[in-house]
């Protein structure tokens, strides 16, 4: 025997009641929000704060000002091989060029890493002269997620630098 089922069930269904539609809208649009939300936490500013913020912004403008009178017209690049893992060890490169593209021999070069999120896995290593004007500096990230890594070098009193930011993946 077959069973059929009226229209009158059919349009008691709780799946056409505009409650149930509108409460499933609703989580909907709250999860693409938070979502979005997530999205730009992880791709916008890291929010790292000096511990001297008030006294460094006091003169921000001149010191603004007296930097970009001394530049000195270097060409800095960073060398960050794609696909770095957590735990592997991985050789990243700095290069440093003068205004002539001549490669600079600076006085050091150091390689700053920086966790946005948790400032206590922030870490230094020096850098080891390759070649002229090519710094070289093994490095091992020990968690997964973004970094922020600056490439500074010193010639002198000067030091400029050059900052990228990566994602380490999963082993």
């Amino acid at each position: 025997m077959q069973e059929t089922t009226s229209p009158q069930a059919r349009s008691n269904s709780p799946w056409r009641s505009p409650w149930l539609i509108g409460w499933f809208a609703l989580i909907a649009v709250f999860l693409a929000v938070n979502g979005v939300m997530v999205y730009f936490a992880v791709t916008t500013n890291p929010g790292l704060v000096v511990e001297d913020y008030y006294d460094r912004g006091q003169d921000y403008e001149q010191h603004l000002a007296s930097k970009l009178a001394q530049d000195p017209g270097w060409a800095l690049r960073a060398e960050v091989p794609e696909g770095i893992k957590a735990g592997e060890s991985r050789l990243l490169r700095f290069l440093a060029f003068d205004r002539a593209g001549q490669p600079l021999a600076l006085d050091g070069a150091t390689f700053y890493a920086y966790r946005p999120s948790d400032q206590g896995r922030d870490f230094s290593v020096p850098m080891e002269l390759e070649a002229p004007g090519r710094y070289t500096v093994q490095v091992n990230f020990p968690l997964i997620g973004v970094w922020d890594a600056l490439f500074a070098g010193r010639l002198g009193k000067d030091e400029h630098s050059v900052g990228q930011r990566f994602m380490i993946a999963r082993p």
